[in-house]
């Protein structure tokens, strides 16, 4: 499985270790992702979503309904 958010689409980046000598070299920086089951009252069912921590926090803000919505309107969901 790859490692992105299906809620924001957060997913791995690059960048550059840097020594006290200031010598660069490469690393990735991974998203803090779970995997969470969410309940969904309109349609009665459970679904499970791999998600950020920033995601779930979002989520307890506007409700599981609304993100999967524009989950879905910006194409992170099917």
């Amino acid at each position: 499985m790859s490692k992105v958010c299906q809620l924001t689409g957060k997913k791995v980046m690059s960048g550059n270790n840097v020594s006290h000598a200031l010598n660069r070299t490469r690393r990735k920086f991974y998203p803090n992702l779970i995997k969470k089951t969410f309940y969904i009252p309109e349609e009665d069912s459970y679904i499970t979503l791999k998600i950020s921590t920033s995601a779930l926090r979002t989520i307890n803000k506007k409700g599981i309904s609304a993100c999967l919505k524009e989950a879905r309107a910006k194409g992170f969901l099917k």
